[in-house]
């Protein structure tokens, strides 16, 4: 399996994840503070939407490239 097709798969599954989901929350430390014994911390929850357009073309592309990138003149 050459690398053309290994990334229309990964294309495929990610479109279809994304669409699946809609987004994903990850979790960002943004300031650390140490007064001796004592230690502060700020923890911000950031959420990232993925429109469906974008899984609609990975899918798409992914596709195509497992339907043409294979062929070769």
């Amino acid at each position: 399996m050459n690398s053309i097709k290994m990334a229309g798969i990964a294309l495929v599954v990610a479109g279809a994840l994304g669409l699946a989901y809609g987004g994903f929350s990850f979790t960002k430390e943004t300031h650390e503070t140490k007064l001796g014994p004592l230690t502060l911390s700020v923890k911000e929850q950031q959420s990232v939407n993925i429109p469906a357009w974008a899984g609609v073309g990975a899918i798409l592309i992914g596709g195509a490239l497992l339907l043409f990138g294979g062929k070769r003149s």
